[in-house]
């Protein structure tokens, strides 16, 4: 044997073992959920400075905390450094920085610490102010530590602060502190910041607006004193458990009475700006260059949207309706919806009016024009240039299940990529939009980050995960493939995952993973992280995994967006149900082994599909399931149904409850005691209806866990529950 055919046998033999090595790594739930050996690394936010060229960055480590600045042309990881952990000490200690936000002119940092989150965007947290130029480092109010929401003035001369359901404003230059409202009381009263539901539903915690001449402050005020209280006990080892009541309006109930007021500082007096004919004011901005504050109202069935402007520049002010959309269902509201431009005089808004989400610029004077238009929908509004004349945007123009990211003149013309256009794209942008972080992923491919300039050249990589795709390759993963469902009303857009030793002459059984409300798509190009490797984990125990997005789901226009106005449940229902039976037709799909599993709103429809769906699925598996939407919050449900009262029907025909005596597969009902969105009576009221239709079911209760049932061991525990679940069950 010569040494060339020996180096051969030796290579055969070293590719034997790698391709051995790579076959013994096995997925598992403890690696999945308890170690997290799947989890992408992020990217820390950018804090832009005001000259459009460089940023700023927080740097943590176990030992010192640093903010450095970049340039963004010439990023290579270095920066000088702002600040460091000595300037960081107070009173003998080292504060750790959550956030930060500097003020107009650079010279002072409001530092955010000890955040403590309360529902799903609400804190609370210590602040503190390092002015650069003293080099001292000061608390915000130290009688006040548990504040939130605080922010600079234009000017950086002030700080206004929300603590106890009140709003402070603190005068940087004499340290003094003015209370702005009195009547501040918890379940009462709210000054500055929002209420429950406005926070869940309309994304909103930051109830002010400075003027941009430092000498106002527009605020709502919350009287939630009619809104009926719900209460969640705490069981944490105590004779008796700790007690959270707070005000939730269900579906029918009675909201906050919400009113816009305007703080004027000179004066310090407080005037209310005196809308009429409205439920809910879900945003409100300043103009830049004029005394107009612009306000939004909408009705209680969510199908009148009005933009106000409020002439502030006199002692009495003049409020004026220049613009009203209607709809025939409703008008979603989001951050797309008000980019005053800086003239003072327009805005840059999304709307669905032509049939699918599209940008339009508003005139003051109630003129409105489209820029962007065709059979597809807009995802994000990014914003302007400084000269408004561009646009930043991202859209499904490619199908509903990508994402690109694009910049359009804002007459309409010249619209550019500045991304891929298929895969997953978002962007985070610089002030002044010279800049953008891109972050960008596919089905198969974790995300990675990249600095680039306007005209979408990279300029740095900033994480590009290599080390999880690495990792990744020595497991035996299987591919999704995008596929088409024949539903009872067209096409539906699903995904497939067929284990990796596929044979089309078995039969296996079918996992279908669901969600299925509005505003939420199961089925993108989109790295699904721990989710996906869950799916890759029943894959390898010899399932099919399967989504599917049905009727009522977005990014298709608004026509497919809004098929299940008044009847949520009804039109996804048959959605599933036919794409159960599509897999059913298929050579390798046992069609008596179909299960389904789906979270909140996945998790109403899961347990629809096993009751009034009977018998179709073997199997369910409804995580925080609502089961009847009357006991659900009424800004989104009334939305999508009316009230109970003038929707009955829509109510009870597709609640779960009411087919409980239907049930025959095996169902598992998972749900957390502190749910304090979908109520754990949600999960009780399904109970107490198939104990009297004496139907045998399986559940699990997470006790102190809310909607996201996390903590500690509870997802490792919870996915080995499902799992378990599923091989003995599908």
């Amino acid at each position: 044997m010569n040494k060339k055919q020996l180096t051969c046998i030796v290579l055969f033999l070293f590719s034997l073992t790698i391709s051995f090595s790579h076959a013994q790594q096995t997925l598992s739930v403890e690696k999945i959920w308890k170690s997290f050996e799947f989890s992408k690394k992020g990217v820390n936010g950018f804090n832009g400075m005001k000259d459009g060229e460089h940023f700023s960055k927080l740097n943590r480590s176990k030992d010192s905390t640093t903010i450095t600045i970049h340039t963004y042309k010439n990023y290579k990881g270095e920066g000088k450094v702002l600040l460091s952990s000595k300037e960081l000490m107070y009173k003998g200690r080292m504060i750790e920085v959550d956030g930060y936000e500097f003020s107009a002119d650079e010279s002072q940092l409001l530092i955010t610490t000890e955040t403590t989150p309360i529902y799903r965007r609400s804190f609370t947290a210590n602040y503190f102010v390092y002015n650069f130029k003293t080099k001292l480092l000061s608390p915000l109010d130290e009688t006040k530590s548990e504040s939130t929401l605080a922010q600079f003035s234009p000017n950086g001369k002030k700080i206004a602060f929300i603590f106890q359901n009140n709003m402070y404003i603190k005068n940087l230059e004499d340290n003094s502190i003015l209370q702005v409202t009195n009547d501040g009381k918890q379940n009462e009263i709210i000054n500055g910041t929002t209420d429950w539901v406005y926070e869940e539903e309309f994304s909103i915690t930051k109830g002010f607006e400075w003027s941009y001449d430092s000498k106002k402050i527009a605020f709502l005020r919350f009287d939630e004193s009619q809104v009926k209280e719900f209460n969640i006990d705490y069981f944490k080892g105590k004779l008796y458990p700790d007690k959270l009541t707070y005000k939730y309006p269900k579906a029918g109930e009675d909201n906050s009475k919400v009113t816009a007021l305007i703080y004027e500082l000179d004066s310090k007096t407080t005037k209310n700006i005196g809308l009429t004919n409205y439920e809910y004011i879900p945003r409100l901005g300043w103009s830049p260059n004029q005394n107009i504050l612009v306000i939004q109202t909408l009705n209680r069935h969510q199908n009148e949207l009005n933009f106000y402007k409020v002439d502030a520049s006199t002692p009495a002010y003049t409020t004026t309706l220049f613009f009203s959309e209607k709809s025939e269902t409703y008008i979603d509201i989001d951050d797309n919806n008000m980019f005053i431009l800086p003239n003072g005089k327009e805005l840059v808004r999304t709307s669905e009016i032509s049939g699918f989400k599209h940008i339009y610029k508003l005139g003051f004077d109630g003129k409105q024009t489209a820029i962007t238009s065709g059979n597809w929908d807009i995802i994000e509004l990014y914003g302007l240039n400084d000269k408004a004349s561009i646009v930043y945007f991202a859209s499904a123009e490619k199908g509903a299940i990508q994402k690109g990211v694009y910049k359009i003149g804002i007459n309409g013309k010249n619209k550019i990529a500045l991304s891929n256009e298929t895969g997953y794209n978002s962007a985070q942008f610089t002030p002044g939009m010279n800049y953008f972080v891109l972050d960008k992923s596919d089905a198969s491919t974790p995300n990675s980050y990249e600095l680039k300039a306007e005209n979408g050249k990279v300029l740095a990589v900033l994480e590009d995960n290599q080390a999880l795709k690495e990792k990744l390759k020595t497991y035996s993963l299987t591919k999704k493939e995008f596929i088409e469902f024949n539903g009872p009303a067209g096409k539906l857009i699903g995904w497939m995952m067929k284990p990796v030793n596929f044979d089309s002459t078995k039969k296996y059984p079918v996992y279908i993973n669901i969600y299925g409300g509005p505003g939420h798509n199961t089925v993108l190009n989109q790295w699904g992280s721990n989710d996906y490797m869950y799916h890759q984990l029943l894959t390898q125990n010899g399932y099919i995994v399967v989504s599917v997005d049905p009727r009522g789901t977005q990014y298709r226009g608004a026509a497919h967006k809004k098929a299940t106005y008044l009847n949520m449940g009804k039109l996804e229902l048959e959605d599933f149900i036919a794409t159960a039976n599509e897999l059913g037709k298929l050579g390798y799909v046992d069609k008596t082994r179909i299960g389904i599993q789906g979270w909140s709103y996945g998790g109403f429809m899961t347990s629809l599909a096993m009751t009034k769906g009977s018998p179709t699925f073997k199997m369910g598996i409804a995580v925080a399931p609502v089961t009847n939407w009357k006991y659900y919050d009424n800004i989104y449900t009334e939305r999508f149904m009316r009230t109970p009262k003038e929707n009955i029907q829509g109510y009870e025909d597709n609640s779960p409850i009411k087919y409980a005596k239907n049930l025959k597969g095996k169902y598992l009902l998972v749900h957390g005691t502190a749910d304090d969105n979908v109520h754990y009576q949600n999960a009780l009221e399904m109970i107490n209806a198939l104990v009297q239709a004496n139907v045998q079911f399986d559940q699990f209760t997470y006790p102190n866990r809310n909607h996201g049932i996390y903590g500690g061991n509870t997802r490792n525990h919870l996915y080995t529950m499902l799992l378990e679940y599923t091989l003995n069950n599908l």
